[in-house]
């Protein structure tokens, strides 16, 4: 039950956002009654810092397995966007903003998680893309990695990009343009060019 418990939250924190869903609608959702939810979760913060986690887990491996596949690395960029938004639901009720705003103690475990995983992967992902001649020699990939990562959590900042001007989906597509326009040589920029011409975005 407390997982069954667990898929459902985080379906529906994801979908209408940690601070419009009660406990009371998970448990109708459920057909089951409050107090079932609270043998398990002791109350509506631990049942988010539980979902927060299960979702960070689950995306993390999934990023993993695809860098596992050893693609090349500005494919391998837009393979992992499309995952994080399909796992996500292209971020509708702005969890990660939401989560920032109302649970600022998990928000922050949870980012330094991202960091680690993110630092690691886009680490990786540089160091070969230069290797295959895709990315500049030139660059730092220590500053690149973070300046990436401030760059992902700062789109997702609803004051600086709120939806009426920019969909999560787009600005994705942008920013992951803008970061591999700046790194790429012109043989990595004539595969970035076909892939946006593709709509593979």
């Amino acid at each position: 039950m407390k997982n069954e418990i667990l898929h459902k939250a985080t379906d529906l924190f994801i979908t209408l956002g940690f601070k419009s869903v009660t406990m009371d609608d998970i448990a109708n959702k459920m057909g089951i009654s409050k107090k079932t939810i609270y043998l398990h979760f002791e109350n509506k913060t631990k049942l988010v810092e539980a979902t927060t986690m299960y979702m960070f887990n689950l995306i993390s491996h999934g990023i993993d397995c695809i860098c596992a596949l050893e693609k090349n690395p500005i494919e391998e960029i837009y393979d992992i966007k499309a995952f994080v938004m399909e796992h996500l639901k292209d971020e509708k009720s702005s969890p990660q903003y939401q989560l920032q705003k109302y649970y600022p103690k998990i928000y922050m475990t949870l980012k330094n998680k991202q960091f680690e995983v993110m630092k690691d992967c886009v680490l990786e992902n540089l160091e070969r893309g230069i290797k295959l001649g895709l990315y500049r020699e030139t660059i730092d990939i220590q500053f690149i990695a973070r300046i990436y990562f401030s760059g992902i959590i700062s789109i997702k900042d609803k004051d600086l990009f709120p939806d009426e001007l920019f969909s999560i989906k787009t600005l994705m597509g942008y920013y992951l343009e803008y970061h591999l326009r700046g790194v790429c040589t012109p043989k990595g920029l004539d595969l970035l060019n076909q892939i946006t011409n593709s709509n593979q975005l």
